[in-house]
């Protein structure tokens, strides 16, 4: 007789029930079995890994026990047996350390395979097991892996119970590395005050540990944290420093991410042959590396800077390429980012419905992950598309609760640029008063910060709501310098559209054009 004929229950309450018959002894024995059944068929049990918290960890070998390895680790849990069942204490310390062991490979396994959310659950289990230092480290990678697959509340718990169980048990390196991801969620986030605290708290633990690479990835994220808030002279020299310590250490895939960073330094500064050129060797180190989430950031980043540069083809093959790779990776969080971009470039292309859909998806990821920095730029794009298409009082709401979002999260830039943008919605709804001022207050954080090209295109706004005031004097100014200021970056299609509106601001007024 076929043994699957014989003993295969065809509805999971009866299965249940004649495992329950079963006594407790016998199923720890049963379960025993197949764990000895299942890992010999696999191929034997894979080699013991260095401790996490070894200063060099063991790259990530798979195994053919790989597939199985969940399934290991509970067969492992069950055989383990309890004190009802008789099983001897050295069977259960075997049986404890396979399910130690096969948690751990399934943890590395599922992050191998781009599945964040699993691995997390898995590290979180593991790290019951383990002790001290290793526990520690087990609930950092839980909670770098809840981070990944956007759970950015989850993710802060674990980094904080990380913090309290390597506070017990020392180990200083280990505590800057999970300050400095603790740092990163609180970045995210929005509280940019505290990430910048995590971060140089980060850098003082960590200074002078020899693998200095860890050194150089935490300057180059607290560089990023500078790029975010426009201080665009610390973020540089955050990176030169990250940039010496990784080339020194010839680590590729860091000498990578940091070449990413430096080409969205010289892209917010208006270097855009500087940034092409970085990320183009980024890119190539990426590919080399086989590090897929970097090369997904770096493509919709670099479809960004095709859309500037005016090439619209590549641009949005990019920004395709970019969400392929996010979807694969299961990076939630980079997928809702390339979204809001790709929106951007169907609104500027004319393509208005798919634009508005698309910014919806990206603000439901932001909203899901926490990413309030990103739901504030989404939605000043999303405001800019109902007021072109005559939704004023909707447009109106929008731009406000875009603008308490930067004020909130303390991102100045982007609170600059909604000032300037709001401006342009005043202006066509008669209030010009309130134009000015909210055009002052752009212009003010604009210079404060360095912001150039938004400072040229604000300039030319408030040229033609001074041509609207006929002060003709203040129009033609204000136009010279804004048009000066937007050729420095190159940027002839924002010229193209100023100087539309500008025309149309000195034709109603009835003033000679300055141009």
């Amino acid at each position: 007789m076929n043994a699957e004929h014989a003993y295969f229950f065809r509805h999971a309450l009866l299965r249940d029930a004649a495992y329950q018959l079963q006594l407790p002894g016998d199923r720890a024995r049963l379960h025993g079995l197949a764990f000895a059944v299942i890992e010999d068929l696999a191929g034997g049990p894979p080699p013991v890994p260095k401790p996490l918290h070894a200063t060099k960890a063991s790259p990530f070998e798979p195994h053919p026990t790989d597939p199985a390895a969940p399934e290991l680790a509970e067969h492992a849990r069950l055989a383990g047996g309890t004190i009802d069942t008789g099983q001897d204490a050295s069977v259960s310390r075997r049986f404890v350390s396979a399910q130690q062991l096969y948690l751990r490979r399934a943890a590395e396994h599922a992050m191998h395979h781009f599945r964040p959310e699993l691995s997390s659950r898995l590290w979180e289990q593991h790290a019951t097991l383990v002790t001290g230092v290793e526990k520690g480290q087990a609930l950092r990678n839980a909670a770098e892996d809840a981070r990944l697959s956007g759970q950015p509340q989850r993710a802060e718990l674990l980094f904080r119970e990380t913090l309290a169980v390597l506070g017990e048990n020392g180990s200083p390196r280990a505590r800057g590395l999970a300050l400095a991801g603790l740092a990163v969620v609180f970045q995210q986030t929005g509280r940019a005050d505290l990430a910048e605290r995590a971060y140089k708290e980060a850098l003082e633990i960590l200074f002078g540990d020899s693998d200095r690479n860890i050194e150089g990835t935490v300057l180059g994220n607290l560089a990023t944290l500078y790029l975010d808030n426009g201080r665009f002279e610390e973020a540089g020299s955050a990176l030169e420093r990250a940039l010496a310590i990784h080339r020194e250490s010839g680590e590729r895939n860091a000498i990578g991410i940091t070449l990413g960073n430096v080409a969205g330094l010289h892209q917010q500064s208006g270097r855009r042959e500087q940034a092409e050129r970085a990320y183009d060797e980024a890119l190539a180190i990426h590919r080399e590396a086989g590090d897929r989430r970097g090369e997904g950031r770096l493509l919709g980043n670099m479809g960004t800077l095709c859309k500037e540069l005016g090439q619209v083809e590549r641009a949005e093959r990019l920004f395709e390429q970019a969400l392929a790779i996010h979807a694969e990776t299961g990076s939630a969080r980079s997928r809702g980012i390339v979204l809001g971009n790709l929106a951007g470039f169907y609104q500027d292309t004319g393509r208005n419905g798919p634009a508005e859909r698309v910014h919806e998806q990206a603000l439901a990821i932001h909203r899901e992950v926490g990413n309030r920095r990103s739901e504030g730029v989404s939605l000043l794009s999303l405001a800019s598309l109902y007021q072109d298409t005559g939704r004023l009082e909707l447009a109106e709401r929008t731009f406000d609760e875009s603008l308490a979002i930067h004020r909130e999260v303390g991102n100045r830039r982007w609170e600059g640029i909604t000032l300037g943008i709001r401006a342009g919605l005043y202006h066509e709804t008669g209030r010009l008063a309130e134009a000015e001022r909210s055009l002052d207050q752009s212009l003010a954080i604009h210079r404060k910060l360095g912001n150039r090209r938004f400072e040229g295109s604000d300039l030319c706004t408030h040229a033609a709501l001074m041509a609207a005031l006929g002060r003709i004097d203040e129009a033609q100014r204000s136009w010279k310098a804004g048009t000066s200021r937007l050729a420095e970056f190159g940027d002839t299609a924002e010229i193209d559209r100023k100087t539309d509106a500008m025309r149309a601001a000195c034709a109603k007024s009835g003033i000679r054009f300055p141009g």
